[in-house]
């Protein structure tokens, strides 16, 4: 088991062996969850910015583009087939 000790400014270090375990890089962000034993350290992890023109082209379809109107009547039939 590790332990550290709470500095007056309310700084810990976590033990490098644990950083190195977890993969854990400096300046990684740690999300802190409070649980009824203590806290727990999570990283966060923050996905590579993107835009709708570089993940279109997982979206296959070659025939003619719907319309709004199109895609709206699909998306009610699709809810009246699973509720009926």
């Amino acid at each position: 088991m590790n332990t550290t000790i709470l500095s007056n400014t309310g700084q810990v270090s976590i033990p490098k062996s644990l950083i190195i375990a977890h993969n854990w890089q400096v300046g990684q962000e740690l999300i802190i969850v409070d649980t009824n034993d203590g806290i727990l350290l999570k990283p966060t992890y923050s996905f590579k910015k993107t835009t709708i023109t570089d993940v279109a082209g997982c979206l296959k379809y070659a025939g003619k583009p719907k319309s709004i109107e199109e895609m709206n009547e699909a998306i009610k039939q699709g809810i009246m087939d699973k509720f009926r």
